[in-house]
């Protein structure tokens, strides 16, 4: 059952982390796009890439919490 167990918390940590650094990836490059295009709106758009990109950041390392709870405190064993 630890192996399971071990096995699930790598899955999501990985998971997690490809989900992550896809969006981040997909926000910057549109983000590089939209300032050639239009300059002027370099600054609110490099705010709310930062905002957005913390946003993502912060749901992976939330899934990485739960992947230590169910790796140290494992509430599912009987």
């Amino acid at each position: 059952m630890g192996g399971l167990i071990a096995i699930a918390c790598g899955l999501i940590v990985a998971l997690g982390a490809m989900g992550a650094c896809v969006g981040i990836g997909m926000v910057g490059s549109k983000y590089l796009e939209s300032s050639a295009r239009q300059p002027e709106l370099m600054g609110p758009l490099q705010v709310k890439l930062f905002l957005i990109a913390g946003l993502i950041d912060a749901a992976f390392l939330i899934g990485v919490a739960i992947a230590l709870l169910f790796a140290f405190v494992n509430p599912f064993a009987g």
